[in-house]
């Protein structure tokens, strides 16, 4: 069946904005500030040089925020193309999604990227329920909500 666009960006653009506004909000709940945020984002790419630079390296972290969630969408796409229990099981598969995504950008990106993030138990079991209730879920209930109204249910 034929590839939906509108799906795969209208859900990008969701799910990319629902992720940057949790990270804004644990930010600055935290005492730091958006700019300090997007610098870290950039600092994967750049090291810690990311930090010594202005509103173009935060602008730098909001692009790479939404490459990276662009991705994320892409990959559940294609998976729910191929897959029927994807598809099938859209909720339980987001939520397995959120987790994969959260394992690989640990033990994968995060380590391969010149970035040096802080672990705490807390903060990684918030991460988790982001990846889980705030990418996961929506990626998959989104991209099946907006294939419908395409009339190709993702396939």
């Amino acid at each position: 069946m034929r590839f939906s666009a509108r799906a795969l960006l209208l859900t990008w653009l969701i799910v990319g904005t629902m992720d940057i506004t949790s990270a804004v909000i644990i930010t600055l709940a935290h005492g730091g500030t958006i700019l300090r945020l997007m610098q870290f984002i950039a600092s994967g790419l750049l090291g810690r040089r990311a930090f010594q630079g202005g509103w173009s390296i935060g602008a730098l972290g909001l692009v790479l925020h939404y490459f990276i969630a662009f991705s994320v969408v892409a990959v559940f796409y294609l998976l729910g193309r191929r897959v029927a229990w994807v598809r099938d099981h859209a909720a339980w598969a987001g939520m397995i999604y959120g987790l994969v995504v959260f394992a690989v950008m640990n033990v994968v990106v995060l380590p391969l990227s010149a970035a040096t993030p802080r672990h705490s138990l807390t903060g990684d079991l918030i991460q988790i329920g982001i990846h889980i209730f705030v990418i996961g879920l929506p990626t998959a209930l989104l991209l099946r909500h907006f294939s419908r109204s395409n009339q190709n249910n993702f396939s």
